[in-house]
């Protein structure tokens, strides 16, 4: 056998595993686990049933110097600041996994509704004063200058707000956005929380639409560089108005977007979507009412997610959106990848599941057409890389798998707990466990990190690389949905309907 022939046989094998293993991981554990982190995240007074018990109360002055209630709520990364852009993204994302998938979260139904909660309950604090959203809690420069706990933390909280005379029309409409979807999720768990959900997200909507700005431009030294809004507020102003229209059915909000389509740019910039940018979403949301036969007017919004999904799909667009690794993850240039990863590939299981159901198909440039199973066959691929299926052999979630990440950039976890370690920990004392090459002491379960971000595979294992080795609340949060959908239906086999 010539060398050639060698390589190709092992590539072979190496392929052949791959697909050996497709379908054969645990996505009922992954998604108890993804739901786990987010109480990693947790700030606040946390709960008699907190499960990750290295973790303690924290924050529990947050808004006292504003004379505010800001307890609560996530923080958003491997720091102490609550940043309420990517926070509400975080519950809209969450909330649409429950709305679309809730069925197949069977008994992790419950404890995913409580993370949901946990940042609608924030929300619902944050939103209290009319005409006022407060956006974020802790000064991200100084916080940034320290690696500590955050139940040790002594840098300042605080708190930033938009109004009136300081619009923030993307950050209230987005917090409008995961309002309106956390009503939904809630109907019919708890009809009076649904509808005090609503309520808010329709006065926070009129607030954010009619004092229009950017927080970026108001706010600009406190929530940039970290959250810019880069993309404009007019995205989120279509996002809610679709969420609102979804959770309450108003045709004020049907006409909102009818009026507002073009002005507001719905066909623009759809080449991502993440906190920053929704264009994708608003047109794969607002598709549903298209596929379902209920608003033939919208037909441009479907022409449009079409026309995305197709970027997406390796082999059938000319203009591709994004890239693949040789080892197959769907990459796009910058960091923290695993955002674009887990995001993009739950508007491709959503968009495939309002496909099946009107038995459509998408029909791409060319001639090419893809059926529901080949969005789901992408979407599939990518959550199964996430959890070993690569050519590291590694899970990017913390605590699945035999090897993951051990040396996460995250200062809770990598600072001996509390109950370790007593003693505080202040600002400048916690470099030497940044610096250490030891693994982290606490684990954050069901954290995904930010994993590869170019066309290499390669993933360093190491806190200073926060680009890598970063988790996020805005990563994991589509995942959810993803995991539940594919832990009742792992095998691509059973997905008849095409």
């Amino acid at each position: 056998m010539g060398v050639s022939a060698a390589v190709l046989a092992v590539l072979l094998l190496s392929a052949a595993a791959v697909v050996a293993s497709a379908g054969h991981h645990d996505y009922g554990d992954a998604l108890h686990k993804s739901i786990l982190f987010f109480e990693g995240q947790r700030s606040g007074r946390l709960p008699p049933d907190q499960r990750l018990r290295w973790r303690r109360d924290s924050g529990l002055h947050d808004g006292a110097a504003a004379g505010v209630d800001l307890t609560g709520g996530y923080y958003d990364a491997g720091d102490n600041v609550k940043f309420g852009f990517p926070m509400a993204f975080t519950a809209t994302l969450m909330s649409w996994g429950l709305i679309d998938f809730g069925r197949t979260f069977g008994g992790h139904r419950e404890e995913a509704r409580k993370a949901v909660r946990w940042a609608t309950d924030y929300l619902m604090k944050t939103t209290a004063k009319p005409n006022t959203v407060y956006v974020q809690v802790g000064d991200a420069s100084r916080d940034h200058s320290c690696w500590e706990r955050p139940e040790d933390m002594d840098t300042p909280r605080t708190v930033y707000k938009v109004d009136p005379s300081h619009p923030g029309s993307d950050v209230a409409a987005e917090t409008a956005a995961a309002l309106a979807a956390g009503s939904i999720v809630f109907r019919e768990a708890d009809p009076v929380y649904s509808q005090r959900l609503l309520d808010r997200a329709m006065a926070v909507f009129k607030f954010a639409d009619r004092y229009r700005g950017a927080y970026s431009s108001s706010l600009h030294d406190a929530v940039c560089p970290c959250y810019c809004d880069f993309d404009g507020y007019q995205d989120e102003l279509l996002w809610a108005a679709a969420w609102l229209h979804k959770a309450s059915r108003r045709r004020e909000y049907r006409e909102y977007i009818k009026r507002n389509e073009v002005v507001l740019g719905a066909s623009e910039s759809i080449n991502e979507f993440g906190w920053d940018n929704k264009h994708a979403g608003i047109n794969v949301l607002i598709s549903k009412e298209v596929l379902m036969g209920k608003d033939e007017y919208f037909q441009s919004f479907r022409v449009n997610a079409n026309n995305f999904m197709c970027t997406l799909l390796p082999g059938i667009s000319n203009h591709p959106q994004i890239q693949y690794s040789p080892g197959g993850l769907l990459y796009k240039v910058g960091s923290s990848n695993m955002q674009h990863v887990t995001q993009l590939s739950f508007l491709l299981l959503a968009y495939s599941n309002y496909l099946s159901h009107a038995g459509a198909h998408v029909a791409c440039g060319g001639g090419g057409t893809a059926a529901p199973a080949k969005l789901r066959q992408v979407a599939k691929r990518q959550v199964d890389y996430i959890l070993g299926d690569n050519p590291l052999r590694m899970s990017y979630m913390v605590g699945y798998g035999p090897r993951f990440p051990r040396r996460i950039h995250h200062r809770a976890s990598s600072i001996p707990s509390v109950a370790a370690h007593p003693g505080k920990v202040g600002c400048k004392a916690g470099a030497a466990y940044y610096a250490s090459a030891a693994p982290n002491p606490n684990l954050l379960v069901g954290a995904v990190v930010g994993g590869p971000t170019d066309a290499t595979d390669a993933f360093p294992d190491a806190r200073a690389v926060f680009q890598q080795s970063e988790p996020t609340t805005y990563i994991n949060a589509p995942l959810m949905g993803l995991l539940a959908y594919f832990s009742a239906h792992p095998n691509p086999a059973e997905w008849a309907d095409d």
